[in-house]
């Protein structure tokens, strides 16, 4: 930022215990709270907070509804301004999953304002413009208090079609499960904490938590997509369990198919596991079915906290090839199909082998 002097080395990861979205309030605890307010109704709340889904669309006319989001946590990397970028990628995330394009941001800043340096917060703000103007959208202001340990994230607003929504409960049976990027960003973010990760493999975690969800939103928009959401901070189960809920199905996910950040399986076996896992599964454990012979390493990474994570998508096996082909070419070299859609049975989840 011009007129501020560089920032001397600070470690963001200092001030935190719990950061990105391992410090989001446990699912479980979050839906009893949600359940006891009363829902908001209108004819053009196209998509509210019963589904649990990413964003909320309001019908402007015809042609156009909003998307309005936000996202905002504490420090999940040591760099500011490459916590800046993840954390704004993962606001804007939330317009991608649900089909959208980014028209404007604002700030959402908390800071100590005479504990850390400011040209910290510079740092930290230059790095979410630099999403924002990726995504084509205008930073159009913010809001900042003085607190510690510092947060940051964006409030969003996208537009999209009304008629190509894309929401937690599109889903049918019979629908091949796409996921775009590789798991375990909160295991080695855990792992580089205590200095178990490598310093490769924790950076490439930074890198997928700064990639863009961009691409894979219009991909799932090329091949008609109807039910979709971005992996975040219940894992992979925990949004999987909403988009069952959501729209009446099981998912069954094959576990050796899920791609898996490098060095985050060996760190999971050395024990290094985020608290927020634990969280995870006690959301989801009553409403999945886990294969006894399942790795518990591997079921457990199922549940890693995601920040800016992937896509997850529901779409017609006869497009999936051909899907995962354009994903694969625009930046998600990870993307596969991790499993299927089948009729409602007992549980939400069925995970195999």
């Amino acid at each position: 930022m011009t007129g501020v002097t560089p920032a001397a080395p600070f470690d963001l990861l200092s001030t935190v215990e719990y950061g990105g979205c391992s410090a989001k309030l446990a699912p479980g605890s979050l839906a009893e709270v949600l359940k006891h307010l009363a829902l908001s109704a209108h004819p053009d709340l196209l998509v509210g907070i019963a589904t649990h889904d990413d964003a909320g669309v309001y019908r402007v006319d015809a042609e156009t509804a909003l998307i309005q989001t936000l996202d905002f946590f504490p420090p999940v990397c040591s760099d500011p301004r490459e916590f800046g970028r993840i954390a704004a990628a993962n606001a804007l995330s939330d317009v991608y999953a649900m089909g959208g394009r980014v028209l404007t941001a604002m700030n959402i800043v908390c800071f100590p304002a005479t504990q850390i340096p400011l040209a910290v917060l510079g740092e930290i703000l230059a790095g979410g413009q630099e999403k924002v103007i990726e995504s084509g959208g205008v930073m159009v202001g913010g809001h900042t208090i003085d607190d510690w340990p510092p947060k940051y994230g964006l409030s969003v607003t996208g537009v999209v079609h009304p008629d190509r929504i894309i929401t937690n409960a599109g889903l049918r049976p019979g629908l091949a499960l796409i996921l775009t990027k590789p798991l375990g960003s909160g295991t080695l973010v855990a792992g580089a904490r205590v200095g178990l990760a490598t310093g490769c493999d924790y950076r490439a975690a930074l890198a997928t938590m700064q990639q863009l969800n961009k691409n894979g939103a219009a991909v799932m928009q090329a091949f008609d997509v109807k039910a979709g959401t971005d992996i975040t901070g219940f894992g992979l189960l925990g949004h999987a369990m909403q988009m069952a809920d959501a729209s009446a199905v099981t998912l069954r996910i094959q576990a050796s198919r899920v791609p898996l950040l490098g060095g985050a399986h060996a760190l999971a076996e050395q024990g290094c596991l985020p608290g927020a896992m634990f969280r995870n599964l006690a959301y989801v454990e009553k409403k999945t079915r886990f294969a006894a012979n399942l790795d518990y390493s591997l079921k457990m990474l199922l549940l890693d906290p995601q920040t800016s994570g992937g896509l997850c998508f529901g779409i017609a096996p006869a497009k999936a090839q051909q899907a995962l082909e354009q994903l694969h070419a625009t930046g998600y070299p990870a993307a596969t199909i991790i499993g299927e859609t089948i009729g409602r049975r007992a549980h939400s989840i069925e995970v195999i082998r």
